[in-house]
């Protein structure tokens, strides 16, 4: 069918706002009498999320399912869920209905009209603490420039034409930053703004060690803005060295703090700039091996079969 819409929502113990988020989707999409499929990427769930979808996809065959053999992240179960899409273009959606599922038509309607990525961007973040909003700032801020457009208030949430999916879909890299790279491959764009809504249920799967664990990943993965910080450190340290030499000449103090400082000082922006080319060597090592971005254990609606592993 060359206008059906697949919707991909990717889900981690998500096992209660499974079927609310489907009926709520499949719904909004009846409504608006859009063809369409659904398909859930099981992220290594320990509360039967799977099972969650088996159920729905038994009753309607519009559903659609597939679960990793553990977790792989949320990126893995997004490009996942691109790789089994039947449909012409393609929205993902997060399954928490963070992300109100009513813009869909109109992200629809724009792509009847010729857009080929329709962007979902935030008009307002939510609640958030003051220190989450300057680091999402900060991070955002070295996104952009790597995509070259403003992605402060980009999301998950978006529609992609078949021809960008493809496009997205020869990447060989395997850390990939799905919000960044559907910016960066270009075609014709279009946004539509929405307000982040509170969780359906439950509670949210981001800690702040993996809120971090996340940022620096797909910061490494899709900008190389890291690697001037040695340079700028050493910047710094040359200056403080020759302010402390020229302290301590024209005072002529022995005291162990202008010795121990300046010390510590460069040694630990010394070590600090090893560890952010260790990273990035750490980075080359994982891409050389080849591994597959995810291992698709289970399917479910679909005759692609069992154990599949896809790179």
């Amino acid at each position: 069918m060359t206008d059906l819409l697949s919707v991909i929502v990717p889900a981690y113990n998500e096992a209660e706002n499974v079927a609310p988020a489907a009926e709520r989707i499949l719904g909004v999409l009846a409504a608006a009498s859009i063809p369409c499929e659904l398909i859930f990427v099981d992220d290594g769930s320990q509360d039967g999320t799977f099972d969650a979808v088996a159920e729905l996809s038994a009753g309607d065959e519009r559903v659609r399912g597939a679960s990793f053999s553990r977790n792989f992240g949320k990126e893995a179960a997004i490009f996942a869920g691109l790789s089994l899409a039947k449909g012409a273009c393609c929205v993902t959606i997060d399954c928490d209905m963070q992300h109100p599922p009513e813009k869909i038509p109109e992200m629809y309607a724009l792509w009847r009209q010729g857009y080929q990525v329709v962007e979902g961007r935030k008009s307002s973040r939510g609640a958030e603490s003051g220190l989450h909003r300057a680091f999402t700032r900060a991070f955002y801020g070295m996104m952009s420039r790597g995509a070259g457009a403003d992605m402060s208030d980009y999301s998950d949430f978006k529609l992609l034409d078949r021809s960008a999916v493809d496009s997205l879909l020869s990447l060989k890299e395997r850390g990939v930053f799905y919000r960044a790279l559907s910016s960066w491959v270009g075609f014709r764009t279009a946004c539509v703004t929405f307000d982040v809504q509170e969780r359906q249920s439950g509670a949210t799967k981001w800690s702040t060690a993996k809120l971090f664990r996340y940022a620096v990943n797909n910061i490494t993965s899709f900008s190389n803005a890291p690697l001037v910080i040695p340079a700028l450190l050493g910047a710094i340290s040359l200056v403080l060295a020759v302010v402390f030499g020229v302290t301590a000449a024209v005072k002529g103090t022995g005291s162990y703090c202008a010795v121990l400082f300046p010390v510590f000082l460069m040694g630990g922006l010394i070590l600090l700039s090893l560890g952010i080319l260790g990273y990035y060597v750490g980075k080359v090592y994982d891409e050389a091996r080849m591994r597959p971005r995810y291992i698709i254990s289970r399917t479910i609606g679909d005759k692609n079969g069992k154990d599949q592993i896809v790179s």
